[in-house]
């Protein structure tokens, strides 16, 4: 080897020498970037994995502590995860056996279940899910269910987590709700009265009582207002009752209004309608029951006319009366003043025989002049008004021993205390008069009796007449009430007391009765309401 190669293999190998050392250099340098990257990497892994730590800590704690049961199961129903309200809600701990929600579902929504969670998968989303479970102790629970799907980073689905609540006291308000809705549904389909649903002068809803009544269809009604059934001289009144109600100033009322049919024809009813509100006051609809009163109004204009006439009949029969009494008392009195000159004339002519024939003309002319007075009484009751004032039957009954014969051998007794009644004065005189009177003179035993008592009851007084005269035979006890019906008095009676009784008592929309036993004596029994 000449020194031309020594040179240039020396100047290789210096080249060589240098370029290992730059290298190296480069290297070293190189290595110390590598090492500071990496221990910065390894702080910021340090940092990830306590903030990872800490996140996965917060996000436990919120997942057990959720309020509401939570859990997370994957697409086959199996759990995965719950927290403790989860857990005491369904009594299954996930961590000490297996959990398959799908077993825990009702029967009768397995198929409703199977539809709902094809909706989760397709739209990853499933809201108000509600349907009934059967928990570990064997109760039956209705739930809702909201829940979403969980996916991994590809966007693939692997679970779905969802939070529970225990819907069972509302489920049940609401079936309780729906049952007596059906319940007041069939009261109202089925009730007497029309009932009608209305909003805003539009029929919403009429059962079948109001339909038959108009004769239109439900589906007929709910095309018309209102307004349009109604007869039109009630519409302004019943327009302004309804806007009261509309604006809250009236929650309820009550109108007598005509209604016009399909057919045309008119009636007329009882309306009363009630407002049903909402939860902030507003008036939602108005129910209204309406009661058909045309033949009751027919009825009461029927009666009311026949008051009338009857009213011109009494009125005619006690004019007739008077005329009649004073075209009878005329001859009677005239009869009277003959005999009465023919006994004093001809005292001295006349016979045992034409004396006594004189006695029974003018017995027979005061038995008349009585009967004719009696007629008149019995004739003006009706027609005279009444004037009830507070009046003390004792005061009355004091004041007729005064008026009446009552025979010493008669006793009559008041039993209690009377009571003092709102009546007209007059016609309870008349009454205790008659039925006193009556007493007396069918009494012809030695030790005669007639005893007078009451009852109070809660609406009216019962009063009882006792005597113990020679009774009353009991195919008598409801024609002695008659007019002209008298019996066993010998002539003494003109057979109208009972009758003027009897229409005293009418008055006050009493009764009469009697007890008696012929022989025994007979108590009348009679009513006045208070």
């Amino acid at each position: 080897m000449d020194s031309k190669e020594v040179i240039l293999l020396k100047k290789a190998l210096d080249r060589q020498k240098k370029a290992r050392i730059q290298a190296e250099k480069i290297l070293e340098n190189k290595s110390k970037e590598l090492y500071d990257v990496t221990h910065h990497l390894k702080l910021t892994n340090s940092k990830l994995e306590n903030l990872l730590s800490e996140k996965t800590s917060e996000l436990d704690g919120v997942f057990i502590n959720i309020i509401d049961p939570y859990v997370v199961m994957d697409l086959k129903f199996n759990v995965i995860n719950m927290n403790i309200s989860a857990k005491d809600f369904l009594g299954y701990d996930h961590t000490k056996e297996h959990i398959n929600l799908a077993n825990l579902v009702h029967k009768d929504y397995l198929q409703y279940t199977t539809t709902s969670f094809k909706s989760l998968l397709e739209v990853g989303i499933l809201k108000n899910y509600k349907a009934k479970i059967i928990v570990k102790d064997g109760s039956e629970k209705y739930v809702q269910i909201n829940s979403s799907l969980i996916y991994n980073k590809e966007r693939k689905p692997i679970a779905a987590q969802g939070i529970i609540r225990d819907v069972t006291h509302e489920m049940e308000i609401n079936h309780l709700l729906a049952e007596q809705k059906r319940q007041l549904n069939i009261i109202i389909e089925n009730s007497p009265l029309s009932v009608v649903l209305t909003v805003d002068g539009k029929v919403i809803k009429a059962n079948k009582t109001f339909t038959d009544l108009l004769g239109y269809s439900e589906a007929e009604l709910k095309n018309i207002s209102v307004k349009d059934i109604s007869t039109p001289e009630e519409n302004e009144k019943s327009i302004r009752l309804m806007e009261l109600m509309n604006s809250g100033e009236l929650d309820n009322f009550s109108i007598i209004k005509g209604y016009v049919r399909k057919d045309g024809t008119r009636l007329l009813a009882k309306t009363s309608v009630n407002a049903v509100k909402d939860d902030d006051g507003e008036v939602e609809y108005q129910v209204a029951m309406i009661e058909d009163i045309t033949e009751q109004r027919n009825l009461e204009l029927q009666k009311e006319r026949l008051m009338k006439e009857l009213e011109a009949s009494n009125q005619g029969l006690q004019e007739y009366a008077h005329i009649v009494s004073h075209d009878l008392k005329s001859p009677l009195r005239s009869i009277s003043a003959l005999a009465t000159w023919l006994s004093e004339d001809y005292e001295e002519v006349l016979d045992e025989n034409g004396v006594f024939n004189l006695q029974q003309i003018q017995e027979k002319i005061a038995g008349m002049d009585k009967l004719i007075d009696g007629i008149l009484k019995y004739s003006s009751i009706d027609q005279d008004s009444l004037e009830n004032i507070p009046v003390d039957i004792n005061t009355v009954i004091n004041e007729i021993r005064e008026i009446i014969f009552i025979p010493e051998n008669v006793d009559v007794v008041i039993m209690n205390t009377l009571p003092v009644i709102n009546a007209d004065k007059t016609k309870i005189h008349q009454l205790f008069q008659n039925l006193m009177a009556n007493a007396v003179v069918n009494i012809e035993r030695e030790d005669g009796l007639v005893q007078i008592s009451s009852k109070e009851y809660d609406d009216h007084w019962q009063f009882s007449i006792k005597d113990n005269g020679v009774g009353i035979p009991k195919e008598y006890h409801e024609k002695i009430f008659k007019i002209f019906q008298s019996i066993g008095s010998g002539g003494r009676s003109t057979g109208i007391g009972l009758s003027i009784v009897k229409k005293i008592i009418d008055l006050y929309e009493g009764r009469i009765w009697l007890e008696s036993s012929v022989g025994e004596g007979t108590t009348f029994y009679f009513t006045i309401k208070k």
